[in-house]
């Protein structure tokens, strides 16, 4: 059984509404041991209008309200569950001198370098795929993951390493099944998890794929059996979870396709240091 869930996510994203108490007992109630908050700061995603009428981003946390938070709650839950202070990167060029001044300055157990945004844009939205070519599209993600990950190196695991195959939309707008093959983007991939290595970062194994209908996690299982056969050791595995009931998805599919790969556990942080789980 997987007992860590190191990618969560409540009230404090803006694409939340779940306060972390309520994550917290859920993770409990499932047996997880380690339960990590890793809520959004993607800074210069692009604004919103809020009902006030301002413009606001709605991926900035509420740094001194966060920790004091997750601080009280590792007191009040400190017998039941190891409660871990995450973080999730949306990089960007802009804002890497201001995340390395973050992770710098706080204490955090485990930052997670996430890419969402394709030139400012997010392919989270319907509306994106209406001006983007699929190809064009997935090829400038990758190549802004590598361009970022080499120049912001303040983290300890990449996060759903093909988020973009979650949202892929037809020329109609319309969903896809989100499948893809490795080998067409091999060229772009490889690179991004060499540069994992060389790095001795973690890859984060996104479990939301599934949550999504793909028939794997983020990433697909080919580029996990790529990492591992680079020489890739470090994983990690989140949920991604935004609700109670999205915790510790499918964690039981994650771990049967982990040992068919031959991994033989998964990583946790502490204080920015990896700790090994065996299965």
């Amino acid at each position: 059984m997987i007992i860590a869930d190191m990618h969560t996510h409540s009230a404090f994203s803006g694409d939340s509404e779940t306060p972390i108490e309520n994550q917290i007992e859920k993770a409990i109630s499932l047996g997880l041991k380690h339960y990590c908050i890793t809520d959004h700061e993607d800074l210069y995603y692009p604004e919103t209008i809020d009902d006030s009428g301002n413009s606001i981003n709605i991926f900035k946390l509420d740094f001194p309200a966060y920790f004091n938070k997750i601080n009280r709650l590792k007191t009040t839950y400190k017998d039941k569950i190891n409660i871990l202070t995450g973080i999730e990167l949306g990089l960007c060029e802009r804002a890497i001198p201001e995340y390395q001044k973050l992770v710098t300055e706080n204490n955090f157990d485990f930052v997670i370098a996430s890419v969402h945004l394709i030139d400012g844009l997010d392919p989270y939205y319907p509306e994106f795929w209406l001006y983007h070519d699929r190809k064009a599209a997935i090829t400038r993600y990758f190549e802004i993951m590598l361009e970022m990950i080499t120049k912001f190196t303040d983290f300890d695991a990449l996060g759903h390493l093909d988020y973009i195959f979650r949202y892929i939309r037809d020329e109609a707008g319309n969903p896809t099944d989100g499948h893809y093959s490795y080998r067409e983007y091999a060229d772009l991939i490889d690179p991004i998890l060499m540069k994992i290595i060389e790095l001795d970062k973690a890859l984060e194994i996104n479990t939301a794929g599934y949550k999504y209908g793909l028939e794997s996690p983020n990433p697909h299982s080919k580029v996990i059996k790529r990492y591992k056969k680079l020489g890739g050791k470090k994983i990690t595995i989140g949920s991604d979870g935004h609700k109670p009931e999205h915790l510790a998805y499918d964690f039981d599919k994650c771990e049967a396709l982990l040992k068919e790969l031959e991994f033989d556990g998964y990583y946790i942080y502490e204080n920015r240091k990896p700790v090994k789980i065996s299965f």
